[in-house]
């Protein structure tokens, strides 16, 4: 009976061996493919990265123009009370 069942136990552990072999042969070759992968995906930015990066300038530009105002509004008005002329109205600057 014990020798019926070692060839087939000794069968069963070389395939699960020789699947583990096969599996990490294949990681092994296929590391250098997703590090370069991710190289070349580190340096590029794409449209959509672009576009969020542009968008969040913009929304930053409209912030401190914002915030001018509110500051050159102030200042206008406490100046007129006084009967002076107010300076001239900040500019909104497109950032490049």
């Amino acid at each position: 009976m014990r020798i019926l069942i070692l060839p087939l136990l000794a069968c069963s552990l070389s395939g699960c061996l020789v699947s583990k072999v096969a599996e990490t042969a294949v990681d092994v070759a296929t590391i250098p493919v997703k590090v370069a992968g991710e190289a070349v995906d580190a340096v590029t930015v794409s449209q959509a990265e672009a576009d969020q990066k542009r968008g969040k300038e913009l929304r930053k530009a409209e912030e401190r123009h914002a915030k001018a105002m509110r500051e050159w509004s102030d200042e206008c008005a406490k100046l007129e009370a006084r009967g002076r002329e107010c300076p001239p109205r900040p500019v909104f600057v497109v950032p490049d």
